[in-house]
């Protein structure tokens, strides 16, 4: 790590924390050379690699664009949204894989959007799973009142 002020190329760790959100460290440096003291932040690198082969940086933002389309006229808050973003990039970093298919990040966005509404998990599932007519819906339909408790009410 080379110093910010005097481009010395080493550095002693003086304290490491863990961020809130566990995600990366943050490390106060202090250089041999001039003394000086400053602060890193290190963040375990996530790419995903798309259909087409491309590869780029995994984006909590753009996995609450996507569902945010399936939730319009929900009642799902941008709060619900950021909550599940975060909960899909902790499913994918528990895997210890740095780069992670485009298919895998929707299908780890299935069950927690299905936990939070299931009307836009269907209209979700229904455009990143390609329903082509209605016994998919039904299928789909069918799962799901499998999947969910009955209430006491009715």
């Amino acid at each position: 790590m080379y110093c910010p002020f005097c481009r010395h190329p080493d550095s002693r760790v003086i304290d490491s924390r863990t961020s809130d959100d566990g995600l990366s460290i943050r490390r106060r440096r202090q250089c041999p050379e001039c003394t000086r003291r400053f602060s890193t932040l290190e963040t375990a690198s996530l790419s995903v690699i798309k259909r087409s082969g491309v590869t780029e940086p995994f984006s909590r933002e753009k996995i609450a664009a996507g569902v945010k389309k399936a939730c319009q006229g929900r009642p799902v808050t941008d709060q619900d949204l950021a909550q599940l973003a975060q909960k899909v990039e902790e499913t994918i970093r528990q895997t210890g894989s740095s780069q992670v298919d485009a298919n895998d990040i929707g299908l780890s966005i299935l069950d927690p959007l299905r936990e939070l509404d299931e009307v836009a998990y269907l209209r979700f599932a229904s455009v990143y799973q390609a329903f082509e007519n209605l016994e998919d819906f039904e299928e789909a339909i069918g799962l799901l009142r499998e999947n969910t408790p009955i209430s006491e009410d009715g």
